[in-house]
């Protein structure tokens, strides 16, 4: 399984923006893909995670009512919208696929995509 994730850059507080994560190989129907993101000095943090094949998402509380995960089965395509974005945003993204257990619970991936940065400027 291969991760792309793509879609960061320099936004001001309170725009938007949207990622989008592109799976390619066998993804399996019960498998999540997550969202994560790591700013300088902090821990690694799953902010949203989706199923493939479920009406299951998880948010962090730190992001709910802001941002809005979603998936594109068709084109094994998972997205993050961000809205009202703040400075405390600011983070490398990263987009993981693994079972629930693995990523909802555990907070960790088996298969990892590359970060895209996040800027959020105040």
């Amino acid at each position: 399984v291969q991760l792309q994730a793509s879609g960061g850059g320099l936004v001001q507080a309170g725009g938007s923006l949207r990622l989008s994560c592109a799976a390619s190989g066998r993804i399996f129907s019960s498998y999540y893909t997550g969202w994560f993101r790591q700013a300088p000095g902090k821990e690694r943090e799953l902010v949203a995670a989706i199923s493939w094949s479920l009406p299951s998402t998880y948010y962090a509380d730190s992001v709910k009512g802001r941002f809005t995960t979603s998936r594109d089965n068709a084109r094994n395509t998972v997205y993050l919208q961000m809205n009202s974005l703040k400075p405390e945003d600011t983070a490398v993204y990263y987009c993981a696929t693994g079972s629930h257990s693995l990523i909802v619970v555990g907070k960790k991936g088996e298969y990892w995509g590359q970060g895209t940065l996040v800027t959020v400027s105040s």
